[in-house]
């Protein structure tokens, strides 16, 4: 395996792609009784429309999210049952763009790896136990949609996006969901869950040479083929300016997205990434001019937050909480645009976000979790996420600046609202 120390934050990487195409990422942790695998498929819930053996695929929407839930179904029981009975606490998630198993353990290590990399790479589904997921997921979706939360932001994508796919809920629908069968969940097994489409990444005081013989024992000798993807041709334009519904709450929620201009993979990935969250704390932190006035003027409350996401094709700033003047404060965050786009960015404050937003990432290396979600990440686009160093080096106050002149645009904003029922 090839180490490589970086020296700016002293941490070590061991990495090895494997004859399969597996990459295998180990990150040392000397002394730690902690011991971290994540094993991550490039395959999440916006990868509806793909090709399969010359053919495209339209799959339900959702289907991801409900693949995650039946891989821990194996022949001899369910594998979460087995990592725990081992004393691992396991576990899954689904992303947009990636789905991710994953156990921490401080015994059994071996044991626990080798039961991740068996039951996700070995499917085993029937149709009564698919027929019978339906109904617990569906359980759930009908939950989730009764959520405020769930409901302002995903309408909020949808007023964002003509055809992307993030414009659908991970989780689907009840109905979409219903199509799910067997033979849809073995298809995008075959397609996405390959070792070449994969990366096994561990954090731990453990041997990177022993993982990656391990890796290439338990896991198929054959990698699979790139499987073309289908996010849908994203305009530039909004598909709409405003969304409103009542809902059963308190009092009025409101977020305000910007539809900003994605990055290619690679480094610049990372940049972007960078960038767009210093622009956000510049512009909404919390000791940011915008929320101070804000705040003073009662326009917001201590809900009030924003954050920077990108996704395969697109990239959203947006902002949001409380609020019973949303278009005031809409009003109002375009206004602080337009003056720092004009006046530029006070230097001080600059300095200081950029210390904190410098500091958050060095932070971040202290979770064995977080190391292992940005190497997955990073490899999934093509970037090395220790490099961030660097990359802040790049960084200016009029990079920023231009970052939210650029993005930040009436005709690029969206409105999305949650008003109490009468």
């Amino acid at each position: 395996m090839k180490q490589r120390f970086y020296e700016r934050i002293g941490e070590s990487v061991y990495r090895e792609t494997l004859p399969n195409g597996l990459q295998v990422c180990v990150v040392p942790k000397p002394g730690y009784a902690k011991k971290y695998a994540f094993f991550a498929t490039r395959y999440g819930g916006m990868d509806v429309r793909f090709q399969l053996d010359g053919r495209w695929l339209d799959t339900p929407a959702g289907i991801a999210h409900y693949l995650e839930h039946k891989m821990f179904d194996t022949k001899e029981g369910n594998a979460l049952q087995e990592l725990a009975k081992n004393g691992a606490e396991p576990n899954a998630f689904t992303a947009n763009a990636m789905t991710g198993y994953y156990f921490d353990s401080t015994e059994h290590f071996e044991e626990n790896l080798e039961i991740l990399l068996s039951f996700v790479s070995v499917p085993y589904f029937t149709e009564e136990s698919v027929a019978k997921e339906q109904g617990i997921i569906g359980q759930e979706i009908r939950m989730i949609e009764d959520n405020p939360d769930w409901q302002i932001y995903t309408r909020m994508m949808q007023a964002l996006y003509h055809t992307s796919t993030a414009r659908t809920s991970i989780a689907g629908t009840v109905e979409s969901i219903s199509h799910i069968t067997a033979e849809t969940l073995y298809d995008c097994h075959k397609a996405f869950y390959t070792p070449s489409n994969m990366i096994l990444t561990v954090v731990g005081d453990v041997d990177p040479i022993h993982v990656a013989d391990m890796a290439r024992r338990i896991l198929p000798r054959e990698g699979g083929p790139a499987i073309p993807r289908d996010y849908g041709e994203e305009p530039e334009t909004v598909a709409a300016a405003e969304t409103c519904r009542a809902m059963e709450v308190a009092s009025p929620q409101f977020l305000v997205g910007f539809k900003c201009r994605p990055a290619a993979d690679g480094e610049d990935y990372l940049r972007l990434a960078v960038l767009g969250d210093m622009a956000c704390d510049i512009l909404l932190g919390d000791s940011s001019p915008l929320y101070l006035r804000l705040y003073d003027q009662g326009l917001i409350n201590s809900s009030f937050g924003g954050a920077f996401e990108m996704m395969p094709g697109i990239a959203y700033l947006y902002a949001g909480g409380d609020s019973k003047n949303a278009r005031a404060v809409a009003v109002e965050i375009q206004k602080e645009v337009d003056r720092l786009a004009r006046d530029g960015i006070d230097e001080g404050f600059y300095q200081q976000v950029r210390r904190a937003a410098f500091g958050s990432n060095l932070r971040g290396l202290n979770s064995f979790e977080n190391i292992a979600v940005s190497l997955t990440e990073g490899y999934f686009h093509g970037y090395d996420p220790f490099r961030f160093p660097q990359v802040f080096d790049t960084v200016t106050r009029e990079d920023v600046a231009a970052f939210l002149r650029d993005n930040l645009r009436p005709d690029r904003m969206v409105l999305s609202e949650i008003t109490p029922k009468d």
